[in-house]
């Protein structure tokens, strides 16, 4: 995750949904996560797994120069990407992952790059029904927010399951047949 505000609303989530798949929608608290809300939005999966945004923040909605509550969020991505990206939010409701994702938008003025998170959450005790995520540029052109953000793209993305939830510093694993080397571990073993 390379936005401050992906890890932290990942890191709320996460405190969250403690030991379950995902936290309950009644759970997130906006005051907590009012750091990340202008960039966040909760999506509907709906008939014909439509997404739907059912609520957007205000940073969000000035990317794409309008309101999108009530809008499609797949009608925001390139027409070619659309049915993955569906498929791609059927999965992190149905599986209970989260993903990560690179996006570039362009708009007149030029091309700008964001990051995409999205996250279950239990809605009434069912899992399939909401989703909540963020959408932030990694950096802000002074021009971001005068033209429309048109047709997003999807970049390399990567899923979070239970594991990211306990991803461990490689220097506090150091100990006997374990040496920690600059992001890389190396764990004794294999062929003899």
């Amino acid at each position: 995750m390379k936005h401050p505000m992906t890890r932290e609303l990942f890191a709320y989530w996460n405190e969250r949904r403690g030991t379950r798949p995902a936290p309950e929608r009644h759970e997130i608290e906006p005051g907590a996560i009012r750091n990340v809300l202008a960039h966040s939005f909760i999506l509907t999966l709906g008939l014909g797994h439509e997404l739907e945004f059912r609520l957007a923040g205000t940073r969000l909605c000035a990317l794409f120069c309008r309101e999108l509550k009530s809008s499609s969020f797949v009608e925001l991505w390139q027409e070619a990407e659309r049915a993955e990206i569906r498929e791609l939010g059927m999965t992190v409701a149905l599986e209970a992952v989260g993903v990560v994702a690179g996006v570039a938008g362009t708009t007149s003025e030029g091309r700008v790059e964001l990051e995409l998170l999205l996250l279950p959450l239990y809605h009434r005790g069912q899992l399939d029904q909401r989703l909540i995520g963020l959408l932030a540029p990694l950096a802000a052109p002074h021009w971001l927010g005068l033209e429309p953000v048109r047709a997003l793209s999807l970049g390399a993305r990567r899923y979070l399951g239970p594991a990211a939830a306990c991803a461990v510093d490689p220097e506090e694993m150091a100990g006997p047949g374990i040496a920690a080397l600059r992001g890389v571990t190396i764990y004794d073993g294999g062929r003899s």
